[in-house]
């Protein structure tokens, strides 16, 4: 029987008793009253018992009782016995956190839903200049001042790291990232990229040296094959198809080196630096559209604009039209014979969008994420005969980023790609829905 039931049982068997002993002595309401009294009172004292041994932090056994107070008794106390086990194994776990993370040699900061400081690591006080004694409890944007450190917490836009100097050694770079967990928690790992960035930049400045000093070269012998190209002695006869393959291989070069220097100073340059202008974009793609035809012609292919007549944009001209025409030039190159590329230019709620479609060959799947790397090929034997550098698509990628842009790229084989630029809202300068197709 339950303890419940018993208890049931015990409150009718001492109304019974009370009623048959008031009816014997005709004072049955006083029975009723003495017999309440009585049982308020032993759940009263029951009651205090409990409260003590509360109040006895030390005690791990529960206090004698009976009937359901018995069974209460001993659920409370095995709930706190569940729960002092709940608590070591608890203390047990977060000794071993901090232990794993003060070992860590990145530097390690606890975060609470304030992004107040709770706990961090001696590489955190090394790297980040953060003292235990002073700084637990304090935000941390009032200890990291950096301008893009503020904007990246304030967003509480995580998916990607900041790179910004060390509060502590402005010589040393830090690669910081936050990462949720918990109820609201937050971990910041700042790991040091200094090394990984003197090695990028030795590589960067190695790629523009050494373009800069074949760039002079190059033009020389150029030039000399063009004028023995049309040198029309007998002597260089035989040699016309030779010097035609190296003036067609030097021009390769001279289209590589350019294309390197390109890249070389989209990297160093400050994006923040830029001159942003207004840009009438229709007016770019209509001449893009034009030279887009001329490249195309002797494969008859059909080449449409269809663009927002009415929508300028901030930015730089001359790397807008480098971004759009590699793309449009790559489609031409890439789509066969009687095949069709189509340029639009449109906004939406999302920004402006320039997109470029083709009925080329495609690009399988696995392709596709590694196309805008420096020198990638799907076909390296297709792209050199089409005069493809490989260093495109990088020039794309960084020249979107310069301008907070980004580049989607849909496409089956066989039947086609799409390339879509995207701009963030801010960048338009007027926004109307007149829509011509060219």
């Amino acid at each position: 029987m339950s303890p419940w039931n018993k208890e049931i049982w015990r409150l009718i068997w001492l109304t019974s008793l009370a009623l048959i002993i008031g009816f014997i002595s005709d004072y049955t309401l006083i029975c009723l009253l003495i017999v309440s009294i009585g049982y308020i009172i032993w759940h009263f004292n029951n009651i205090k018992r409990l409260e003590k041994r509360l109040n006895k932090p030390g005690k791990t056994y529960p206090p004698q009782g009976s009937g359901i107070w018995a069974d209460i008794f001993e659920r409370i106390f095995q709930l706190q016995k569940q729960n002092r086990s709940r608590k070591k194994k608890l203390a047990t776990y977060i000794t071993r956190f901090r232990e794993s993370t003060a070992a860590m040699p990145d530097a390690t900061v606890v975060l609470n839903r304030y992004d107040q400081i709770e706990w961090i690591n001696k590489a955190a006080q090394k790297a980040l200049g953060l003292q235990p004694a002073k700084d637990i409890g304090l935000h941390l944007s009032n200890l990291i001042r950096h301008p893009g450190f503020i904007r990246y917490i304030s967003l509480k836009n995580y998916s990607s790291p900041i790179e910004l100097p060390s509060p502590a050694n402005e010589l040393q770079t830090l690669s910081i990232r936050i990462i949720p967990y918990g109820q609201d928690q937050r971990l910041l790992i700042a790991r040091d990229v200094t090394r990984l960035k003197q090695l990028e930049q030795m590589r960067r400045d190695f790629i523009s040296n050494i373009s800069h000093e074949l760039r002079t070269p190059l033009t020389v012998i150029h030039g000399y094959l063009e004028s023995m190209q049309d040198e029309t002695g007998e002597s260089l006869q035989d040699w016309q198809e030779n010097i035609k393959m190296m003036r067609r291989q030097s021009s390769r070069m001279q289209h590589i080196v350019d294309d390197l220097l390109m890249l070389s100073r989209l990297e160093n340059e400050d994006s923040k630096q830029m001159a942003h202008e207004a840009i009438a974009v229709p007016n770019l793609l209509h001449i893009i559209k034009d030279e887009a035809a001329i490249l195309g012609a002797k494969k008859q292919q059909s080449i449409i604009l269809e663009c927002d007549d009415e929508l300028t944009m901030l930015g730089t001209q001359s790397e807008l039209y480098s971004c759009f025409s590699n793309l449009v030039f790559n489609a031409v190159r890439y789509t066969p014979t009687e095949g069709s590329v189509t340029m639009r230019w449109y906004q939406d709620q999302n920004g402006a969008h320039f997109e470029v479609q083709d009925t080329g060959i495609g690009i399988p799947p696995q392709h596709i994420p590694r196309l805008t790397e420096r020198f990638f090929r799907v076909d390296v034997g297709r792209s050199r005969d089409i005069g493809g550098t490989g260093l495109g698509l990088a020039i794309v990628k960084h020249i979107l980023e310069r301008h907070n842009a980004s580049l989607d790229i849909t496409s089956k084989v066989n039947h086609g790609s799409t390339f879509r630029c995207r701009f963030p809202t801010e960048s338009i300068i007027q926004q109307q829905k007149t829509v011509i197709k060219a």
